[in-house]
């Protein structure tokens, strides 16, 4: 008896286990089966506020579509390194699909969008300079530059797409609007006189597009040089917030554009080169287009439309969209990187930065390692080349080691020049507290001895644990003594107090970066704040 009564309980458990398993094959199969195909995009940071849109339509017709961001350069990178792991590919400007290594990789491109580059400037100021009441062009920007009555922030020329198609643009411009930016163009004495007036101008630079908008909102210059979506959501949070609005510059000879590709990378899958295509209809269809325009984005070419939404495109703010806008024409892969080589060596405004190095106890093994070899990294010419971090000749470092106390600090007057600063960082040993507090104010008095109208300043601050010398108070009353406006950067490492180092970028309009899982990946990214 006992025996049948356990084989039934045998049979029962079996029937509950078979059915269990086709309910899960059931869901797993409708979940697998529901789609007819997975889209995987890399796209620019710039379409992260309309790719829900795509997402939604996209699953209403059984696709599923997987975003991966990042910055348009660092797609390129990404995308010469690992092409299989994306099926479609939208960046900012067609110029970048040019950098590619395989230049078939990319199919079935179409502009989405078009997105002007320009400088936008305090309305007030820009009616001072005349900028509100008659044409611009760009040499008039240049030449407020020139005589000091405008500064600017923008996003890094070798990091960012808005940095590099403005220098490209500009350079351009400046060179006269030849048909093609050659290579004899780059050598002209006039141009590169020219060049370096107007990055002359710059007050800080932002290693991305998002944080650039942040940088310009929380400090006090007049001036900003990003995309019209950029420009256009500054404007929305500066009049929320009861500040006086930009005024947009559209030079009349000329302004950078980008285009807005969405192209497709054929792995040799028929159906998922059909989703991409019905993706893409969609995006310019009238559906598609209106709500890329209610994000701020011309979608009508050459680049007049008398019906654009004005509270969005709005004229009180500089916008036309009933004129034309000229496109400057964008140089071939060979001269952009020549000029990229350019502006690092020769036409981007010097600067002074300081290293405040952590050699605390806690620092003690892997931790100092890995500092050293990140700063080697970053001071070597020929590695730092790789990221286009390098320094120049024209720029000064200073190196700021501190644990129970805060070193004498140590110098190159000539970036290139660095073998000195790393045998020093080599040589010191960990030992004792962090006197973070006292680096900073350390590093602020030094830099205060610097023009902020001839050099960038930062500070980058690199710590693995608490600060328990010093105090934040006594370094903020430091740098207000001081009037100092600089930066500081701070790299989390180890058990660092994110608390603390979020206290001190708030103060001095700073940002932190995670170099808990990578701390060369940290500096190279901070450095391109620079």
């Amino acid at each position: 008896m006992k025996k049948k009564i356990t084989r039934t309980r045998i049979q029962i458990i079996i029937f509950i286990s078979i059915v269990l398993i086709f309910v899960v094959v059931a869901f797993a199969g409708r979940s697998v089966f529901k789609y007819k195909s997975v889209i995987h995009i890399l796209s620019s940071y710039e379409n992260r506020d309309v790719a829900d849109k795509l997402k939604e339509y996209a699953e209403e017709n059984d696709i599923k579509v997987e975003f991966t961001f990042a910055s348009d350069i660092e797609m390129i990178d990404m995308l010469n390194k690992n092409p299989n792991d994306y099926d479609a590919v939208w960046i900012s400007n067609s110029i970048w699909l040019y950098m590619l290594n395989n230049p078939s990789l990319v199919s079935e491109s179409k502009s989405i969008s078009v997105n002007p580059v320009v400088m936008g400037i305090k309305k007030s100021k820009a009616r001072s300079l005349g900028f509100t009441n008659s044409e611009v062009l760009n040499s008039d920007i240049l030449e407020a530059i020139r005589s000091r009555k405008i500064d600017y922030v923008m996003s890094s020329v070798v990091k960012t797409n808005s940095g590099a198609t403005a220098y490209f643009g500009f350079l351009n411009s400046m060179a006269g609007n030849p048909e093609v930016l050659s290579l004899a163009d780059l050598d002209n004495p006039n141009l590169i006189s020219d060049m370096k007036t107007f990055f002359q101008g710059v007050s800080r630079v932002s290693g991305e597009e998002e944080y650039l908008e942040d940088m310009f909102i929380n400090g006090d210059t007049d001036a900003i040089i990003a995309s019209e979506i950029s420009l256009i959501r500054i404007n929305q949070r500066l009049v929320e917030a009861g500040k006086e609005p930009l005024y947009l510059i559209y030079p009349v000879d000329g302004v950078a554009i980008n285009d807005s590709p969405f192209g497709y990378i054929n792995h040799g899958n028929d159906r998922k080169k059909e989703d991409f295509l019905q993706l893409q209809k969609y995006l310019l269809s009238e559906e598609g287009q209106k709500h890329l325009q209610s994000k701020g984005r011309r979608t009508w070419y050459g680049g007049v439309n008398k019906e654009a939404d004005k509270e969005i495109f709005n004229p009180d703010w500089g916008i036309r969209t009933d004129e034309y806008l000229v496109p400057l024409n964008y140089p071939s892969k060979t001269v952009m990187t020549a000029a990229l080589n350019l502006y690092v060596e020769e036409l981007r405004k010097p600067s002074v930065t300081v290293f405040c190095l952590d050699y605390s106890g806690s620092m003690e093994g892997e931790g100092v390692t890995q500092l050293r070899n990140a700063m080697d990294y970053i001071l070597d010419y020929e590695q730092a080349s790789k990221d286009w971090i390098q320094f120049s000749k024209h720029d000064i470092i200073y190196v700021v080691p501190f644990n129970s106390r805060v070193y004498t600090p140590y110098v190159t007057y000539n970036g290139k020049e660095t073998e000195g600063l790393k045998h020093n960082i080599s040589i010191l040993s960990p030992n004792g507290s962090t006197n973070l507090y006292g680096a900073l104010e350390t590093s602020i008095e030094l830099l205060n001895r610097y023009s902020d109208a001839d050099y960038t300043k930062m500070v980058i601050a690199m710590t693995d644990g608490v600060a328990n010398v010093g105090s934040f108070e006594s370094f903020a009353q430091v740098r207000n003594n001081l009037k100092s406006k600089v930066p500081v950067y701070g790299i989390l490492f180890g058990e660092a107090s994110s608390d603390q180092l979020n206290e001190i970028a708030r103060l001095t309009n700073g940002k932190n970066f995670d170099g808990r899982r990578n701390l060369l990946d940290a500096f190279k990214e901070v450095r391109s704040y620079n």
